[in-house]
């Protein structure tokens, strides 16, 4: 009797350490949040999504699941601090963005395009606008990349590279497939890529900048420690969501980052003879199927994301 005893007692405890390791938090968010969380989960999103949920995504060791009633779970031994991070975004975000003019300013900005597409490279820019720029890039309707048709992307980005000082860092298919990994995930790829072309820009400047800003993908405690053993790490970072709306050298970047995606896109098209379609939806696949199918699955390394559950529906179609 005893001995059950005791062996109970040790069930329970380990139960108890168990609970306190794993924690399962569950809160409510607004609209706004909803928006947020969306577009920041976008590239961590995991394949299958739950019913009723909007998404599921995974972030380092939590997993969380955003409910189409605004109700956020948040699994995982970091679960607390990832759900009261986006129980005080709002309040942050409204005393950040709403009191600050982000874009009257002399600032520089970064930000990423290819990430969320299967085909084609990752490019990182950044931007230097001064404030006597700024007239200038108004008038060219200078904006989010993701809200300007690729036909207008073509037409103002060689415009605003003439006119401005900015660093663009090319990651290759070829280049991620042999970087990403489990510890070198996404994010801390493009943590480094954002890094390297912030600290490259700001050796060729003199000039006194108002902020160094940097369309958020990470809350900036990840993204340093993203940063970890890299030398050069480029400090006094505002990290801000939504920046390509908020500050034109945000904006800058997100153009001539999509300007230079879309003119490697349009070379690996024309290598390979094959109509690449951007993002990573069904027709994705289709077309990787016929890539397969021409070329061997090999193609896929210098042409794909591998890690973009793309790959095994691909594969999974193939007898290789």
């Amino acid at each position: 009797m005893r001995l059950k005893q005791k062996l109970l007692k040790e069930i329970y405890k380990c139960a108890i350490m168990k609970m306190v390791i794993f924690m399962n938090i569950v809160i409510k968010v607004d609209n706004e949040t909803k928006e947020k969380m969306i577009e920041y989960y976008k590239d961590k999103k995991r394949e299958k999504t739950p019913p009723y949920a909007i998404f599921q995504a995974q972030e380092e060791d939590t997993i969380i699941t955003l409910y189409e009633s605004g109700k956020a779970m948040f699994q995982g031994t970091s679960a607390f601090v990832d759900a009261n991070m986006w129980k005080a975004i709002k309040e942050n975000d409204e005393e950040d963005d709403d009191s600050t003019d982000y874009i009257n300013t002399t600032s520089v900005g970064s930000d990423e395009v290819g990430t969320g597409d299967y085909f084609g490279p990752i490019v990182v820019t950044a931007s230097f606008v001064k404030k006597e720029d700024i007239p200038f890039l108004k008038e060219l309707g200078c904006n989010d990349s993701k809200k300007l048709t690729d036909e207008k992307i073509k037409n103002i980005a060689p415009q605003i590279i003439k006119k401005i000082k900015y660093k663009s860092i090319i990651l290759s298919n070829e280049e991620y497939n042999e970087k990403y990994s489990k510890e070198n995930n996404m994010n801390k790829i493009k943590a480094i890529m954002h890094n390297k072309a912030l600290g490259l820009l700001l050796n060729e400047i003199d000039d006194k900048l108002d902020y160094i800003i940097i369309d958020e993908f990470a809350k900036e405690n990840r993204y340093y420690a993203y940063l970890e053993g890299v030398n050069n790490i480029v400090k006094n970072i505002t990290f801000i969501t939504k920046a390509e709306s908020k500050n034109l050298a945000v904006a800058s970047s997100s153009i001539i980052s999509r300007y230079i995606f879309l003119t490697e896109f349009e070379k690996l098209c024309d290598k390979y003879k094959l109509p690449l379609p951007k993002g990573s939806g069904s027709n994705v696949d289709i077309i990787g199927e016929e890539a397969v199918s021409k070329y061997g699955k090999d193609i896929l390394n210098r042409i794909a994301k591998k890690n973009f559950s793309n790959t095994s529906r691909i594969l999974k179609t193939r007898i290789i």
